[in-house]
């Protein structure tokens, strides 16, 4: 079975009834089976096999339709960021060499895209293209060089939703908000992931907290995608507008970063009903570990359904629990391989893949990740992991953002230093921080030297750019903190 195989049984099923909402814009089962299918014959007509459809176009109804049509034709669907500068865009699609490249497309309704691009009224029959092929490129938000591609199958997405589906559940009864950019493969999933179980989904052209409150309450969602800085800007905005519980909410799914479990009572008191989850995975390797409410508030959760890991040293030997090493990840949700030519830090022992996080499993079976191993500094003989260290920092409540680097030191070696975002007008000052880390962290991890950066760089999913930070404290933009 294909990911598009269900969407002609629910266009016959129930016809008329809602599959997807943007903006306000509406499209039914029966329509959106037709538009896929004319949509898909033209991808079939211009994308020879083998070779791909980019696309670079922002949040719309014709990105989703010709990503299900791709899919349908058995062709690569490439989501490029329309945001790229051109060089990056004419430097990816040189390295993928895709037989179509579709962007820079009007604002154009549901109903008008397979018109826009001239798809047959009436297409032809395709066959049911195989689950093992390939049928997306997503792109990590490196901070060098080209983004990376990472290469998915059908069969990779139809493993990580009929094991999400073992979690959760999804019928054609609920409705799905995915309020983030579709470039992201979170967002993307989300809408893949309700078509595949005929639940409406609702999206919109970009992130709004107010927007997606409004669409909570209007569309009747059920269950919520999100990374945790949506979360926390909905918050926010339902907490200044006075916003009344959202009670129909039954499922608040988040990933992308470590929810900050503070937070939780927060979540629930808008959410009153809804079971939170959020889930561990990396592009490579979709989903690796889900932790529910009863998981351990440091843990990532245990392994996703369907997934086995295990840590392991740097000879490849197993851990046992408790002892820290390298995560390795084996299943089916794994990614075929990058479609870029980029060789990031990936490391393979037999059908077990390693993207290079750290961490531990306990007696329970529960993950907990304790840094990154191309991250991790070594200071006085100490292998640091600098992530404690910023959780730590982040704590203190004049700290939005923090990174902790290893500099060059005569005497040990390499020393810490943590460069800060204040989370306003005024730093703490580096005594101040000193005796904070002092009580969540041992003497031997706490940095003391301390700097302000005031413009923070950011990857393109928002997560701060360490590589950034560095050259701005080689660059001497960073102002140390007395």
């Amino acid at each position: 079975m294909s990911l598009t195989a269900p969407l002609s049984a629910h266009a016959r099923a129930r016809p008329d009834a809602t599959a997807l909402v943007f903006d306000g814009d509406r499209i039914s089962w029966a329509a959106l089976d037709r538009a896929v299918s004319r949509l898909a014959a033209l991808v079939a007509e211009k994308v020879p096999k083998g070779r791909g459809l980019a696309l670079s176009l922002p949040n719309s109804p014709a990105l989703v339709l010709l990503v299900l049509a791709a899919c349908r034709a058995g062709r690569e669907a490439e989501v490029l960021d329309p945001s790229w500068p051109q060089a990056t865009f004419a430097g990816v699609v040189e390295r993928l060499n895709p037989g179509w490249v579709v962007a820079g497309l009007p604002d154009l309704a549901f109903a008008a895209v397979a018109d826009a691009l001239d798809a047959p009224a009436t297409p032809p029959p395709l066959a049911e293209p195989s689950p093992q092929l390939p049928f997306y490129v997503g792109f990590t938000s490196g901070s060098t060089g080209l983004p990376k591609g990472f290469r998915r199958s059908q069969a990779s997405w139809i493993a990580s939703i009929e094991g999400e589906s073992a979690v959760f559940g999804l019928t054609d009864a609920d409705t799905v908000l995915a309020p983030g950019a579709l470039v992201h493969s979170l967002f993307l999933y989300a809408v893949v992931r309700g078509v595949f179980a005929g639940a409406t989904v609702v999206f919109g052209p970009r992130f709004s907290a107010r927007a997606a409150l409004a669409a909570i309450a209007s569309e009747g969602v059920r269950l919520v995608y999100a990374v945790p800085t949506q979360l926390l800007m909905m918050l926010e905005a339902a907490e200044r507008a006075g916003q009344r519980p959202l009670g129909g909410v039954r499922q608040v799914l988040s990933s992308g970063a470590k929810w900050p479990a503070t937070e939780t009572a927060r979540l629930k008191r808008l959410f009153p009903d809804a079971a939170f989850a959020e889930f561990y995975g990396a592009s490579e390797l979709s989903y690796v570990a889900v932790a529910g409410e009863d998981a351990p508030a440091a843990s990532v959760g245990r392994p996703f359904p369907g997934v086995e890991v295990t840590i392991r040293d740097a000879a490849g030997r197993r851990l046992p629990a408790g002892r820290s090493g390298r995560v390795f990840v084996n299943s089916a949700l794994c990614f075929i391989d990058y479609a870029t030519g980029a060789q990031p830090a990936l490391t393979r022992l037999g059908a077990a893949v390693s993207v290079g996080d750290m961490g531990f499993l306990d007696a329970a079976g529960f993950l907990y990740l304790v840094g990154r191993a191309d991250r991790m500094i070594i200071s006085s003989g100490r292998n640091i992991h600098p992530e404690e260290i910023e959780a730590a920092l982040r704590r203190h409540p004049a700290v939005a953002e923090a990174a902790v680097l290893g500099v060059d030191d005569a005497l040990r070696g390499t020393r810490l230093a943590a460069v800060v975002r204040p989370d306003g007008p005024f730093a703490p000052s580096a005594a101040e921080l000193i005796a904070f880390a002092r009580a969540h962290l041992p003497v031997a991890k706490i940095p003391r030297h301390y700097a302000v950066l005031a413009d923070w760089p950011f990857t393109a999913s928002g997560k701060t750019d360490f590589a950034g930070v560095r050259r701005a404290w080689q660059a001497g933009a960073c102002a140390a903190l007395s």
